[in-house]
């Protein structure tokens, strides 16, 4: 079996559980944890244990010599929506060539600093924009076609819909109290 009806495949199996039951589509995803190592240096770490490290450049107090944190969030940002869209092209039996999305952002580096504006109003730290750029192709698939498979995919990509509908953040604070493990 081909990956395309592999994923396909997968893909039907998981629709017909959840038709079954819906309510097993409801899960808590799995956390990341940040460990500080000191300096502007932060290891993240999967429950799988692969691990992740980010710095800031030296105009900020780092090294520069991993990604930033913000990178790695539009690099998650690129990687979830490459993946729904290969999958809806994978539901519609169509195969790639190539598939790359590209996500940029503009951000004031001022709302990191906790600095104000000319109005005293506090800067915004995240992105102000953000730019999401597919290229794909598949021989003999219209243009058409391809634009409604992205769309269909950044409809159903996780981290799209974060973006679009800001979950609710609930924060907890523990000080001076060990970790659980």
């Amino acid at each position: 079996m081909d990956t395309r009806h592999h994923i396909a495949e997968a893909l039907r199996r998981a629709v017909a559980v959840f038709t079954r039951r819906p309510d097993k589509g409801l899960h808590d995803d799995v956390s990341a944890r940040a460990q500080w190592q000191g300096g502007m240096q932060v290891t993240a770490t999967h429950g799988s244990g692969v691990q992740i490290g980010t710095d800031m450049p030296a105009e900020l107090g780092g090294g520069g010599d991993l990604p930033s944190p913000g990178w790695y969030f539009r690099a998650g940002i690129a990687a979830c929506a490459t993946t729904a869209i290969a999958m809806v092209a994978a539901e519609q039996d169509i195969v790639l060539d190539r598939l790359d999305v590209d996500v940029g952002s503009r951000s004031d580096a001022r709302g990191l600093l906790g600095m104000r504006g000319a109005d005293g109003a506090a800067i915004e730290a995240g992105p102000l924009a953000m730019q999401v750029a597919v290229y794909l192709s598949a021989a003999g698939v219209d243009a058409e076609r391809l634009k409604s498979i992205v769309e269909e995919g950044l409809r159903r990509s996780p981290m799209q819909g974060a973006l679009a509908g800001q979950p609710a953040l609930t924060v907890a604070v523990s000080v001076g109290e060990a970790r659980a493990a």
